[in-house]
């Protein structure tokens, strides 16, 4: 039956294909089925905007996570000797069947992870790029190729995959993240085991029925769930050749070190602490409008939120313009219409973003906007916190030395662009930064000297799309090739080369003889 056609009944699907139909609890994907874990530990997923559980996931088994990466070996043999034309019509159909879909996994990142149904969408729209890209992997995956290196010598290069590869996805964008993933990974020719975020499994195990709707094979995407000791297994098994991590400073630093150690490829994407710098001669009402939206957008859960904000001069005095933008924000239920921020993750999530906004109080910062004791009615229970605007906070502060993950902005003064830039270049972090300014020149020498690895030029969120790659550096990436993109092609892939001499003396004669033989 057409997941098209199931998705009116959204529950029921739920209940046949991603969940237990005994008991809310997610299943694995393995071998291209939903299989129940036989595990005896289980995690709550909650629902962020009423504290509800709304799945409990499983913590695989060892021997789950073992049959997972044996249905990875195991399909990777037939998989990648399959024509790259063939890889890419699952791509084709796997494309249509999310755009198709997209509103259904809207709901459900919003149920599990809580941001707002529009951001939601943004979430899955942002992923399927990468899908469209991964359309064009014939001439992605081409090699080289010279003629007459030496006489009747040629040398050509081949672009092949490396076997079973491995995701690690974050809690933040449910779709968008295994998307920069198992697409790029599969249909380069490998085989991948996926580990979404234990706290939002849906996205991942809707995208893996569309999956199976496009026609892929059993085995060469498999979904185990868990934590610790998931993290663990796929960072030894020596099976697996490359790992792709998003998440936090900790988590990726332990899983570069432990399976850079076990000799695989890693790509780990990391914190972040993103500023936008502001010039005295922006246009003031786009660039206000701008900041409060990557500052506060997604409740500030985006590895590139604009969560630093350095005015420069003049432009300072336009902070209080940008608190009543911020005030005017709508703090709900992501579901509900209208709303602009919705709750944090969870009520852990909460307590160490308002432990942040409290140790920059007590470091001598100007709370000008508190969003810490938020009421939302009807969603009590909920994990919101409001926008809220620190200033005149200095780079030693807690609050500006860790990446608070949260709707909250801090804002740093500097005289000049040059006090601007010597500022953002101290920072460890170099995910993303922008400048707002009318000047070109003043645009051009930020670009020119700051070091960050992606950077707008008025335009807030500068994330690339597919056809380029997401380019942090220094503290926020670790690795040598980034996702999806060119990059992203190289890190799942391994080049061969080959060397062939065929002497020209040794083609056989075509023409017929019809002289008299002789002895000679």
């Amino acid at each position: 039956m057409s997941f098209v056609r199931l998705i009116g009944a959204e529950a029921r699907l739920i209940a046949k294909r991603s969940y237990s139909s005994s008991a809310p609890t997610t299943k694995l994907f393995i071998d291209g089925k939903f299989v129940e874990s036989k595990t005896h530990d289980w995690i709550d997923v909650k629902d962020p905007a009423t504290d509800k559980v709304v799945t409990r996931v499983p913590k695989a088994t060892a021997e789950e996570m073992k049959a997972a990466l044996e249905s990875n070996k195991r399909a990777f043999k037939s998989w990648s000797s399959q024509s790259v034309v063939s890889r890419q019509q699952v791509m084709f159909k796997l494309q249509a069947l999310i755009k198709a879909n997209m509103s259904e996994l809207a709901k459900n990142i919003t149920k599990e992870q809580g941001k707002t149904l529009a951001d939601a969408e943004g979430d899955v729209l942002r992923g399927l790029q990468v899908v469209e890209h991964c359309c064009s992997i014939p001439s992605l995956q081409m090699g080289e190729t010279v003629a007459n290196v030496a006489r009747d010598m040629d040398t050509y290069s081949l672009v092949m995959p490396l076997g079973v590869t491995a995701g690690i996805a974050p809690f933040n964008f449910p779709a968008m993240i295994p998307l920069w993933m198992f697409p790029v990974a599969i249909t380069t020719g490998n085989t991948m085991l996926l580990k979404p975020s234990e706290r939002v499994p849906g996205a991942t195990m809707l995208l893996m029925e569309l999956l199976n709707e496009a026609g892929c094979p059993p085995g060469v995407v498999n979904v185990i769930h868990g934590q610790h000791d998931a993290v663990n297994f796929i960072c030894d098994a020596p099976e697996i050749k490359a790992v792709s991590f998003v998440g936090s400073d900790t988590a990726g630093k332990y899983i570069y070190e432990r399976a850079g150690k076990n000799g695989k490829r890693v790509q780990s994407n990391m914190g972040a602490k993103n500023h936008g710098v502001v010039l005295s001669d922006a246009n003031k009402e786009n660039t206000l409008n701008q900041l409060a939206g990557a500052a506060f957008g997604a409740a500030g859960q985006r590895c590139m939120a604009l969560s630093t904000a350095v005015f420069v001069g003049e432009a300072q005095k336009w902070i209080p313009d940008l608190v009543e933008r911020a005030k005017k924000l709508k703090v709900n239920a992501g579901h509900m219409p209208g709303t602009d921020v919705g709750p944090v993750i969870s009520d852990a999530s909460r307590k160490r973003i308002n432990d942040l906004i409290e140790s920059g109080v007590k470091e001598g910062a100007k709370l000008i906007l508190d969003g810490r004791k938020i009421t939302v009615p009807g969603y009590e229970d909920g994990y919101f916190v409001g926008p809220t605007i620190l200033t005149d906070v200095k780079p030693n502060m807690q609050c500006y030395t860790e990446e608070i993950f949260g709707p909250v902005l801090v804002i740093l003064n500097a005289d000049t662009l040059d006090d601007a830039i010597s500022i953002v270049n101290a920072n460890p972090y170099g995910n993303g930064t922008a400048i707002f300014t009318t000047n070109g020149a003043a645009a051009r020498k930020f670009v020119n000297e700051i070091d960050a690895g992606q950077v707008g030029v008025n335009v807030p969120i500068p994330v690339p799309l597919p056809m380029f790659s997401f380019t942090g550096t220094r503290g926020s990436f670790r690795g040598d090739h980034h996702f999806y993109g060119k990059q992203g092609i190289k890190f799942y892939t391994q080049t061969k080369t080959v060397t062939q001499l065929w002497r020209e003396t040794d083609v056989n004669h075509t023409q017929a003889a019809v002289a008299m033989p002789t002895m000679k």
